[in-house]
């Protein structure tokens, strides 16, 4: 009853249309993009202002139901799963996708203030006549939302140079688990005190909701060249990679696939003339002043034939240069027409240990008989090992997470992590005692509970605990 009553509360705030109840709608929003974990929410609501999540979320805290912010549902960690306090116990999302506008653009201060429902790529392209872009560029932008990247701090390719998602976020409005708003940094001018909007993202919703972003407007660049270099040999990718990076060079991006998502790519309407014969191609771009920077193309391409690449070709124009980028951000949709099911795992080693590393990851693969491949942003080690399996062959499933795990323990022995970008989620958080100690988990549950004390916003997420929601049950009876 308590559920139907809240549910009924619900609908009063967002309206008939701004609400989600019904179990043949609450399907699609059991999972974000990795299918693995499942959990049906008991409701999904779609609130339209800042005003409307603080209601949302005060009556959600005065009764003891957890809930959940979601973007796009574009994420690869099961972090916007509708987990609740108790493994029974369902809960609410708070899908943020209504609140998509751009409130303002500042070019004379290079700032734009957003709601975090706008979808990463469309600011760009609005600023884009003005010669400014949003620099964060994950592979899924054509439908993640910048609400989202700022949950998870997102990268993408150009992070290499360009850093991730904190990098370029200068404040933020949010909603706080117990229905407060309240405002963190500014428009970009140094604040005092201490870090708190750094703290926020990246928190993955554990710490609040997001409904107004100001981030920073970047100069599009003068020029940018694109090479594709091919390899017969993997390891003599990933020693380019470190020479490139140890001869001083800094590219915007510099991404490599293998040659099973080579195929897959040239298969699918995202094929960009890859060579299929290749073991390993790397995309490696350079931007600036148009002064040095065909000289510093010139020497990557050197080095790329000096550790073995059979050949490195540039792009001829703008439209070739998007084609070698639409294969590399389409690689896990064409890897998703291999099979039912594909689990892209995400870890970051140092860039000396990638030929060992991923020599090891092969290996594994092997060792549970799993169909394997990689596709990962070479330039800060950051490893994206992909499985295509049949989520309905639970031996196959069994398989995958003993492998995800070792995948795990073979990043962290080489002096790695757990996640490089995709964050903890719940498909990692039991990962997180490999690379810290408990004082350390405790000290993050710390700050924590000083946003979300009871741990009603997004449990089961980011840090393990013992009890996911605090003292939920006192005075109610649920």
């Amino acid at each position: 009853m308590l559920e139907q009553n809240i549910i009924a509360k619900l609908r009063t705030i967002t309206g008939k249309d701004g609400i989600a109840a019904d179990d043949q709608e609450l399907v699609v929003y059991e999972c974000d993009a990795i299918a693995m974990h499942k959990a049906r929410p008991l409701a999904v609501v779609f609130p339209r202002t800042t005003e409307e999540v603080s209601r949302v979320v005060k009556l959600l805290y005065d009764n003891r139901i957890p809930f959940g912010p979601r973007g796009a549902g574009t994420g690869l960690s099961s972090g916007a799963l509708a987990l609740g306090c108790e493994q029974s116990q369902r809960s609410v999302i708070v899908e943020m996708a209504r609140m998509n506008r751009i409130l303002e653009i500042d070019y004379a201060n290079r700032r734009a203030v957003v709601q975090p429902g706008v979808i990463n790529i469309k600011l760009s392209q609005i600023v884009a006549a003005r010669g400014y872009h949003y620099a964060p560029d994950p592979s899924s932008q054509n439908a993640c939302t910048i609400g989202g990247n700022v949950a998870e701090n997102a990268g993408g390719p150009h992070c290499l140079k360009y850093g991730a998602t904190t990098n370029h976020i200068l404040g933020l409005e949010v909603v706080l688990p117990t229905g407060e708003i309240i405002t963190l940094g500014g428009d970009g001018a140094e604040t005092i005190g201490y870090d708190l909007l750094g703290a926020f993202v990246g928190s993955e919703g554990t710490f609040g909701i997001a409904t107004k972003i100001t981030v920073r407007l970047t100069r599009t660049p003068q020029t940018v060249i694109t090479l594709l270099a091919d390899f017969l040999d993997l390891n003599d990718a990933t020693r380019a990679v470190s020479a490139i990076i140890a001869a001083g060079i800094l590219p915007a991006a510099l991404e490599m696939i293998d040659i099973v998502t080579i195929n897959a790519v040239e298969d699918s309407v995202y094929a960009a003339g890859y060579p299929r014969d290749a073991a390993a191609c790397l995309i490696v771009e350079l931007d600036g002043l148009h002064a040095g920077l065909n000289a510093q193309a010139k020497h990557a391409a050197e080095i790329c034939l000096q550790n073995r690449a059979r050949s490195v070709r540039e792009a001829r124009d703008d439209e070739e240069r998007k084609k070698l980028w639409a294969g590399r951000k389409g690689a896990f949709g064409a890897l998703g027409r291999v099979s039912p099911d594909l689990f892209v795992q995400d870890a970051v080693v140092p860039r000396t240990r990638l030929p060992e590393v991923l020599a090891g990851i092969y290996e594994i693969g092997a060792k549970y008989n799993l169909r394997l491949s990689t596709v990962f942003h070479a330039g800060d080690g950051n490893l994206h090992p992909n499985i295509n399996f049949d989520g309905r062959d639970q031996d196959e499933v069994s398989r995958v997470m003993a492998a995800s795990k070792e995948f795990m323990e073979l990043c962290v022995d080489a002096g790695g992590s757990i996640t490089g970008e995709h964050g903890v989620g719940a498909d990692k958080i039991e990962y997180m005692q490999m690379i810290f100690d408990q004082a350390s988990l405790d000290a993050m549950l710390a700050v924590k509970d000083v946003f979300n004390p009871l741990g009603l916003c997004n449990p089961g997420k980011a840090v393990p605990a013992q009890r996911m929601c605090k003292e939920y049950r006192k005075g109610y009876d649920i």
